[in-house]
């Protein structure tokens, strides 16, 4: 109905969305919010592309990837929900793995690591990594893939981990992609840089987060209901009455100074 699409209009400006568009197949009509701006036969190829059938809607997003994907993978689950499409008692574990290295960003038109600079790229992406640094190839460092990984539990992140660099001549090149001159580096991470001079082992890890698995298995979207002193949304723990006043001894002996705007 018209409200329900009004409703996902704005749920879907919550993930950055500017519009929602939208198509409906009933009959031989189509019905769209595009129907001016596109005109019918180029509406009914797109429902065709889409897999619309008679009775279908089609729900479109543009605008960059990121913010489509995020917008559109929301509003997947939440027609779902609304719908009871999706089974209860159901669990579906996978694991995410060979995360972008880098990601790009057209505010300053630079990469930036997606994870930490610290992640290992996969094996068999090093030779494209030198090119990209080496050859001057910048545009190779959106393909490069992270030795990175994060189990998932019905699309829920239910840890975090990667193996790390453990070479000096790799971190060497991703500090170079990232922009960052011999000297910044060594002032920054000299000690870790003469770490791995020595010879560090292959090493990594992983972090998991048990609140967002008891979330899960208590079928709820809402971490605050499984942790005990949930802070409110301005970040105040109610319980220890945090963040409060600080004695002006203390600020003292940490030769901290507070100004007044």
């Amino acid at each position: 109905s018209r409200k329900n699409l009004d409703e996902l209009q704005e749920f879907v400006k919550r993930y950055g969305a500017g519009a929602l568009a939208w198509l409906k197949l009933t009959g031989d009509e189509v019905s769209s919010s595009l129907l001016k701006a596109l005109g019918e036969e180029t509406l009914k190829r797109l429902a065709g592309t889409a897999g619309a059938r008679q009775g279908d809607a089609v729900l479109v997003v543009a605008g960059k990837q990121k913010t489509v994907a995020a917008s559109l993978g929301a509003l997947r689950n939440e027609i779902a929900k609304r719908h009871q499409l999706i089974p209860a008692d159901t669990y579906a574990p996978l694991w995410v793995n060979q995360f972008p290295m880098f990601e790009f960003n057209e505010g300053d038109g630079r990469f930036y690591a997606m994870h930490h600079p610290f992640t290992s790229p996969l094996d068999e992406d090093l030779p494209s990594l030198e090119r990209a640094v080496e050859g001057g190839e910048i545009e190779l460092l959106a393909s490069l893939r992270a030795k990175a990984y994060d189990p998932v539990i019905n699309g829920v992140e239910m840890a975090s981990g990667s193996i790390r660099i453990h070479r000096r001549d790799v971190q060497r090149l991703i500090f170079r992609a990232l922009g960052m001159s011999e000297e910044e580096a060594r002032a920054r991470f000299g000690f870790f840089l003469d770490a791995l001079e020595y010879g560090t082992p292959p090493h990594g890890g992983i972090a998991p987060g048990i609140d967002r698995l008891i979330m899960v298995r208590a079928g709820t979207d809402n971490m605050r209901d499984v942790i005990a002193f949930p802070k409110t949304a301005a970040a105040a723990d109610l319980m220890i009455e945090s963040p409060g006043e600080v004695e002006p001894q203390l600020l003292k002996e940490l030769r901290i100074a507070i100004t007044e705007k």
